[in-house]
């Protein structure tokens, strides 16, 4: 029975198919190639590359985007590791001779971007369109523009000073200024934003999937992926990036390509839930729901104070363990069955004091035993105090389909962390910013290594159909808001948009993730319209609570699309705390 609370928004309903995103423009687009006939993946497709048109701020073509698909034909519930590698060139030892140790903004962060390969590589396997077919929506919104909305408009004033430069005209990223600012001045609200470089760039994919579209579908789709990674688009990104003072060569665009695997997933309570592996964040979600499953959280009462203790208290576990033992898989010897064992999870439970909060990141635990081995190569220590600020870019998508197809997908890499390539109107991911300098770190620098990525799309299924595609951006966030819609929907019987919209709660209590990973230890931030009187408990309990604005968008902007198999309806819900919004019927 579903706890009283109201929401917002209506729940948006249907049967046939449904979309959320974090734009309203990308879910019309997702939602318009369904209507065409197009599956989940299609879809999901059509809408990232429109979050990559519409949400500059936040992501792009050229950045990342992790993937999670349920193809209903095949049974396969797979992820695609939309994240690139740093080049060959790159070394801990290059930063601390050339950069004393720091990691410098700008085209020194490109590793090989990911988005594109991940994009184009769903619709291969697992859509049954063109790419020009699921590119048009977005080609329409970059080529024609859409009205600024005030959440860009605030990010482009954020960063506009550094970008227009002074009155000579010596700006910090010229080409993105000429983008964005094209009058010397940052746009106001309203104001139309045409991205004719970027609508360049994908008919210029169009061609060349057309020219080879003899060949067939699949073929002409991987012409138009090598064309982006070896071709001229591989050269261009190539010439600028190291004519900025850049690493990035063409050898490793050539040599570069997601990955297509068996995603790591838990049982909760009969719920099996998928999230991407170890390259990126997306085990603390299935640690922290396997710690949480131990405890009686519906008899503590929706975000109580025992609740939201517990809550915070097991991310704080989860994340004290990311930061020992979570790593590209490719480099780091990760314990990731025991870390998301049942056995692992009730020894982690028993750390947890009702009472009183760690005031630090917890130290990690041993999962190695709960795989059968002996000892942990963790580095059990715990970090010293950094200041810094808490990003928190990214968007999100997700999909379900009238034949029980499931995408989900969280795009990111923004225009503020890199200059854009003149021509082609995308950064070149910057993600080497989640990257740390310490040899020891699981996430150290490596030639060839993936940075552990923040986004990190989920699928909830059931008896092997999908349940729930849910997700969100907001960096370190993530897990926590994903963590807590899945128990608003699952333990207190919320409906997706009133679980979206309930109040939340984050811990920031471990380094943070980008660049130069800021640790708060017992810092937590928590919404206003959250009980003073838990807000006060909390704060007795040794927690550093800090209150946020009532709908903040620091805790991100869920989007969740969810299906009722007994009665055979769809519903979706997503977050106005961003510019997200559902769309079905």
């Amino acid at each position: 029975m579903a706890i009283g609370i109201g929401s917002y928004r209506p729940l948006m309903t249907g049967v046939q198919h449904m979309v959320s995103s974090g734009h309203y423009l990308a879910t019309a687009a997702g939602f318009r190639i369904l209507e065409q006939g197009g599956n989940a993946t299609d879809a999901g497709v059509a809408a990232g590359i429109a979050i990559n048109v519409t949400l500059p701020q936040w992501t792009g073509f050229g950045g990342v985007a992790p993937i999670i698909i349920h193809d209903a034909a095949s049974g396969d519930t797979v992820s695609i590791s939309g994240l690139g590698r740093w080049p060959r060139a790159a070394s801990i030892d290059y930063f601390n001779r050339q950069h004393g140790g720091d990691l410098p903004g700008g085209v020194l962060r490109t590793v090989t971007p990911a988005a594109a390969d991940a994009w184009l590589t769903a619709l291969r396997l697992y859509g049954t369109m063109t790419f020009e077919q699921v590119v048009t929506p977005a080609l329409e919104i970059a080529e024609q523009g859409f009205p600024i909305p005030a959440t860009l408009q605030s990010a482009l004033a954020r960063t506009g000073d550094s970008l227009i430069g002074d009155s000579d005209g010596d700006g910090r990223w010229p080409s993105t200024a000429a983008v964005f600012f094209p009058s010397g001045r940052r746009p106001d609200v309203g104001d139309i934003l045409v991205q004719k470089d970027l609508a360049r760039t994908f008919r210029r994919l169009i061609e060349v999937e057309r020219d080879h579209a003899g060949q067939g579908r699949e073929a002409a789709l991987q012409a138009a992926r090598d064309f982006f990674y070896k071709g001229e688009i591989a050269e261009e990104m190539v010439s600028f990036i190291q004519e900025q003072g850049g690493l990035l060569a063409m050898e490793d665009l050539a040599a570069f390509s997601v990955g297509v695997e068996t995603p790591p997933s838990i049982d909760y309570k009969g719920i099996e839930v998928y999230a991407c592996g170890p390259w990126c964040q997306g085990p603390v979600n299935l640690q922290t729901l396997q710690i949480l499953e131990g405890f009686d959280l519906k008899g503590m009462g929706h975000n109580s104070t025992a609740y939201a203790h517990t809550v915070l208290e097991s991310l704080k576990l989860a994340f004290g363990d990311r930061e020992t033992y979570i790593g590209d898989p490719d480099f780091v010897d990760v314990p990731t069955g025991g870390l998301l064992s049942k056995s692992y999870a009730a020894e982690r439970r028993e750390a947890i004091d009702p009472e009183r909060a760690t005031t630090e990141m917890p130290l990690p635990g041993d999962p190695w035993p709960h795989m059968g081995m002996p000892a942990s190569n963790g580095h059990r220590r715990r970090p010293d105090a950094v200041a810094g600020g808490l990003p928190a870019d990214t968007s999100y998508a997700c999909v379900i389909d009238r034949w029980g197809n499931a995408f989900s997908a969280t795009p990111s890499d923004s225009l503020g962390t890199s200059p854009i390539v003149p021509g082609l109107g995308f950064i070149v991911s910057s993600r080497g910013s989640q990257t740390w300098l310490d040899p020891e770190h699981p996430s150290a620098l490596a030639p060839g290594k993936r940075p552990r990525l923040t986004p990190n799309p989920a699928l909830a299924m059931r008896n092997g159909k999908p349940l729930m595609p849910f997700g969100t951006p907001g960096g370190d966030v993530q897990p926590q808001s994903m963590v807590q819609l899945f128990l608003n929907v699952f333990e207190f019987g919320m409906d997706v948009q009133q679980a979206v919209e309930a109040p939340r709660f984050s811990t920031w209590s471990f380094p943070n993730s980008f660049w130069p990973h800021a640790y708060h230890p017992g810092l937590v931030g928590i919404e206003g319209r959250m009980d003073s009187q838990v807000i006060g408990e909390l704060s007795r309990m040794g927690h550093r609570v800090e209150t946020w604005d009532d709908f903040t968008p620091r805790m991100g902007c869920l989007c969740a699309v969810k299906a009722d198999h007994e009665r055979g309806g769809l519903s979706a819900g997503a977050d106005p705390r961003r510019d997200g919004y559902a769309m079905g019927r």
